[in-house]
């Protein structure tokens, strides 16, 4: 009731990350998180609520769940979401390692071709932290990823008008008694 008083004087939206419809794909690589179907039905509580929505398809890994990118985006839409966003696997530091070893352990078919994907988007390292590059890559796979997201979202209207949140409500507040009554 908090979000939806909030989101009707336009302070609040929510965003809902969705990596796959695929329950086991999802368990492997969010075992914590909420599975696919609970999550769409969070974003149509929220939607008939008035909160708006936000579904984030991240992280879009090539060759493990890129191919979902327009069901993941017709889902959120049918349950509500208006906008959305996309965010290419990152992979900085000693997250690589960790992914390298995720893969080999629950997809090692496809663990050299993920890799090669994912470096062929990187300028072939495993991550470029460049702005502008680090959350959507470079390269004709990566270009790909794009318009197809970007098709996805027109064809469903999502992002055709975006929410934007109210800042001038807010006020700070005035400090009773502190540090600068000293002065």
């Amino acid at each position: 009731d908090i979000l939806s008083a909030m989101a009707k004087r336009g302070l609040a939206k929510v965003a809902i990350s969705l990596t796959s419809l695929d329950a086991k794909l999802a368990r492997a690589m969010e075992p914590r998180a909420g599975a696919p179907h609970r999550r769409l039905e969070t974003m149509a509580a929220l939607a008939k609520a008035g909160i708006p929505v936000t579904v984030m398809t991240a992280p879009v890994i090539p060759a493990l769940n890129d191919m979902e990118l327009e069901r993941l985006l017709d889902a959120a839409h049918a349950s509500g979401a208006g906008e959305a966003g996309y965010v290419l696997l990152r992979l900085p530091l000693e997250v690589a390692p960790l992914f390298t070893e995720w893969l080999m352990a629950h997809y090692p078919d496809r663990a050299d071709h993920v890799l090669s994907l994912m470096r062929s988007m990187r300028g072939g390292k495993d991550y470029d932290a460049t702005w502008g590059r680090r959350m959507r890559g470079t390269g004709p796979y990566a270009w790909q990823i794009g318009r197809r997201f970007e098709m996805a979202t027109r064809r469903l209207g999502l992002n055709r008008s975006r929410v934007s949140l109210r800042t001038d409500l807010f006020t700070p507040p005035v400090p009773v008694g502190g540090q600068l009554a000293l002065i």
